[in-house]
């Protein structure tokens, strides 16, 4: 302290002594060698020579300056300083604001709302005056600070949050028209919770909405000059005076205008961002949407940028709409879609061309002009299975999909297995002669190896069908086509040797049709399919002819029950009437049993047998089959898992029958993908024959049904 009060001494010193512009002293000589080395001796002489003098005259003033005349203020740091004591001020009256009701209206009574440990939001308790309470809660609770952000039991933090929060709950409010609302925040500490929760702090927000204020004129810009679809194109906008305003419908609502625009003749509408002006006097809001129709149009013709490609009048073929039809941007998106259906392409647009402007009140023309680039048009691609029963399979196969413009197909086939052996040559066009109509021209040659008999056939089938695809699945589809078959086989006798080779040349007819009502093609679950297919056929062995017919019907449903269980059941019904077994060539007999069919049996293996135990094949069967799909959760919803029961007759006779029915269970397991749940089932017979093996494993991508 003593170097602080010897540097004060030595300012309250020179303080005493008045500056002037003239005085050029330098520093020494105004604080002299004494008042260095015993400052407070120095100070402590009073005034120097060089001071004013007594009378108030200094030196270092000039005589006519103004300052000469002003009296000298001195201070002795020595003298006490006493200050007048300050009287307290009385104590006013105490305002009651009770006697004020009249002037402040009294706030709402309150329900309050805990959101969390460290949030209540306090709503008026007549849900009337904020009847949106619900929605705004979840809203506000996916957007609040305090709820996103850990407070760490931080009361400053919590504080910080919640005044954030309140910023919030401002702007969220006027998103449902409470522009004159107020949200009072207090930040409660743990103490003083009257929860008993004594561990963190509460932020607590009043709110009180007031009125909602509502719409009070809108301006559509010039929509008025759509003439005769003004009052339709009016309504899509579904906001009006009178309405109460809500932010989020004037916003969203101009989408519902875009689409009525461009799902009714208005490929270049134009629309804006709208804005609002409110007027809090009034307690309402105007709101000013620009809207640009740019006039109606006509469908044009489909214009290709590489016509030799996919020419122009292929994608009209592909198209779902004619020319002169009012425009509609459902159906160029469609048109968008199918061309990428193709597998042609990698990437395509369709745009609107003005070819003839709206004239004399009637629609314009507009072309759709499709630019596309081209994806890679050769595939190699191969596949291997294996079953207990079948044994492996390894397939190949190599295709051009546009070596015949446009979408003709080639594709080069093989199959090597256990039991199948083939080698084929497909000749495919898609979108032919009408849309999702497929022509295929299939030639192969193939063997086919089972106990019961081996067959070496060659093979011509064409059909034209219309079918269902992962892009687009159909509510109906069918097919017809022609099948011409020379098939050399042997059958074994009761000693299971084989026989000697039979030649039958069929021709046939077949036909199929389905009805579809599920939601998904690969995986449903709702919905039912019912499928039948006919095929009339004439029978060649050596010089005698025989006729008859194959039908098959089908049937699958699907309910989901819960959240996470689909209950899928199925059932099949084969028959040839018309004829004898041995009429009919054993390839083209009726057989049961396998993945497909009833599980925990081997492919074809359920049937009329020899004496050695191997199937023949029989004239008629039955099959049913019930599982439930049930989602486990695990790999992030990805593994299913699924018990079932099959069972299933084959009989000699055209009529089907229950006898000697055939059961399998078993446990499967399923592996959602984004092409399709890959299935892994394992089964057992219920009731086995002396040549059914005691386990069955199947694995295929898709369901079993």
């Amino acid at each position: 302290m003593k170097s602080c009060t010897t540097a004060l001494a030595v300012c309250l010193s020179l303080m005493g002594q008045p500056l002037a512009a003239q005085d050029t002293r330098s520093l020494d000589e105004l604080i002299p060698q004494e008042a260095v080395s015993d400052p407070e001796r120095w100070a402590g002489q009073g005034n120097q020579p060089d001071m004013p003098s007594a009378d108030g005259a200094s030196p270092l003033l000039e005589a006519d300056s103004p300052l000469v005349d002003m009296p000298l203020v001195t201070l002795d740091p020595a003298e006490d300083l006493e200050l007048a004591e300050v009287e307290p001020v009385e104590q006013g009256e105490v305002v009651d604001f009770r006697d004020f009701a009249d002037v402040i209206p009294p706030l709402p009574e309150g329900s309050p709302e805990r959101i969390s440990r460290e949030l209540v939001l306090v709503f008026p308790t007549d849900e009337a005056l904020f009847p949106d309470r619900r929605e705004f809660i979840q809203r506000f609770n996916a957007l609040s600070s305090i709820e996103t952000l850990d407070a760490d039991g931080n009361q400053a933090r919590l504080a910080a949050q919640a005044r954030a929060d309140e910023e919030l709950l401002q702007r969220m409010l006027r998103v449902y028209g409470y522009f004159d609302a107020q949200v009072i925040r207090t930040v409660i500490a743990p103490e003083e919770r009257e929860d008993g929760e004594a561990d963190s702090s509460t932020a607590r927000f009043e709110i009180i909405p007031g009125n909602r204020f509502t719409v009070g004129t809108v301006d559509t810009a010039d929509l008025a000059s759509t003439g005769p679809d003004f009052d339709m194109l009016r309504g899509a906008y579904g906001v009006f005076p009178g309405d109460d305003i809500s932010i989020d419908a004037i916003s969203d609502e101009r989408y519902d205008l875009d689409l009525a625009l461009g799902e009714n003749g208005y490929p270049f509408a134009e629309i804006g961002e709208p804005s609002l002006l409110v007027d809090h006097e009034r307690q309402e809001g105007d709101v000013t949407l620009p809207v640009t129709p740019g006039g109606k149009y006509n469908f044009g013709m489909v214009v290709s940028q590489q016509d030799d490609f996919l020419s122009g009048r292929h994608l009209a073929r592909i198209a779902r709409f004619e020319p002169g039809e009012t425009y509609n941007r459902s159906d160029a998106s469609d048109l968008r879609r199918a061309i990428l259906a193709t597998g042609l392409v990698g990437s395509v647009t369709v745009t609107p061309v003005e070819v003839a402007p709206p004239a004399d009140g009637e629609p314009g023309t507009v072309d759709m002009q499709v630019d596309l680039t081209e994806a890679p048009l050769r595939t190699i691609a191969g596949s291997l299975g294996y079953g207990t029963e079948e044994g492996f399979r390894v397939a190949a196969s190599w295709e051009h999909r546009n070596l015949f413009p446009p979408e003709g197909m080639l594709r080069v086939r093989g199959v090597a297995g256990t039991q199948e052996q083939l080698l084929g040559v497909t000749f495919r066009k898609n979108n032919f002669k009408g849309r999702d109509r497929i022509l295929t021209v299939d030639a192969f040659a193939s063997t086919l190896d089972y106990d019961a008999y081996d067959a070496r056939a060659v093979s011509l089938v064409a059909n034209y069908e219309r079918v269902s695809t992962l892009l687009f699945q159909k509510p109906f589809s069918w097919g017809v086509g022609v099948e011409l078959v020379a098939t050399g086989e042997r059958e074994a006798d009761a000693n299971g040797v084989l026989g000697v080779r039979e030649t039958y040349l069929i021709a046939a007819i077949p036909l199929h049709a389905q009805i579809d009502t599920t939601n998904d093609l690969l995986d449903p679950t709702e919905g039912f399919r019912v499928g039948g297919r006919v095929s009339p056929e004439i029978s060649d062995r050596r010089g005698t002819q025989g006729f008859y017919v194959r039908n098959q019907a089908d049937a699958s449903y699907y309910k989901q029950v819960g959240e996470n269980v689909v209950l899928a059941g199925r059932t099949r019904i084969s028959s040839i009437p018309g004829t004898s077994v041995a009429n009919v060539a054993p390839s083209r007999r009726i057989y049961a049993g396998g993945g497909g069919s009833v599980r925990g049996y081997g492919y074809r293996e359920i049937g009329p047998r020899n004496d050695v135990g191997d199937p023949t094949g029989g004239l008629s069967a039955v099959e049913f089959s019930l599982e439930a799909r049930v989602k486990t959760g695990l790999l992030d919803g990805a593994l299913g898992f699924v018990p079932f029961i099959d069972a299933g007759s084959v009989s000699e006779d055209a009529m089907p029958g229950f006898g000697n029915m055939k059961f399998g269970a078993g446990l499967g397991l399923r592996y959602d993908t984004n092409f399709g749940p890959i299935r892994l089932d394992v089964a057992v017979p219920l009731n086995p024959g002396p040549n059914d093996a005691p386990v069955a494993v199947y694995v295929a991508l898709g369901q079993a049904f």
